[in-house]
């Protein structure tokens, strides 16, 4: 026996995961949390494009949360050399001490 959810509540789920990220981006000034809050807001989106194929019945939302998995995941490794900088030079992890740093 299927449980069917209706797209309209996965869609709100969407829509409340990227609201709690976009917050999260906006207020916090560690970069680990400002970090963990993109991460948010693009599993929200990956959730609305795999409701929004399901809906429909088409492969497509699942394809483009592959790639939102494959664009996170070069996100991180770009994050860690960035986090490994502000921490070696500045020793924080403080958002505003990024726009000291120069090439």
């Amino acid at each position: 026996m299927a449980i069917s959810i209706p797209v309209e509540h996965v869609l709100y789920l969407a829509a409340l995961l990227f609201l709690l990220g976009l917050v999260g981006v906006l207020v916090r000034r560690n970069v680990i949390f400002l970090l963990m809050s993109l991460e948010v807001m693009m599993n929200a989106a990956g959730l609305a494009f795999v409701a929004a194929g399901a809906k429909w019945g088409q492969p497509d939302g699942q394809i483009m949360f592959m790639f939102i998995l494959a664009l996170a995941a070069a996100e991180v490794a770009v994050a860690l050399g960035l986090v490994l900088q502000l921490s070696r030079r500045f020793e924080t992890l403080d958002v505003d001490a990024a726009d000291e740093l120069s090439g």
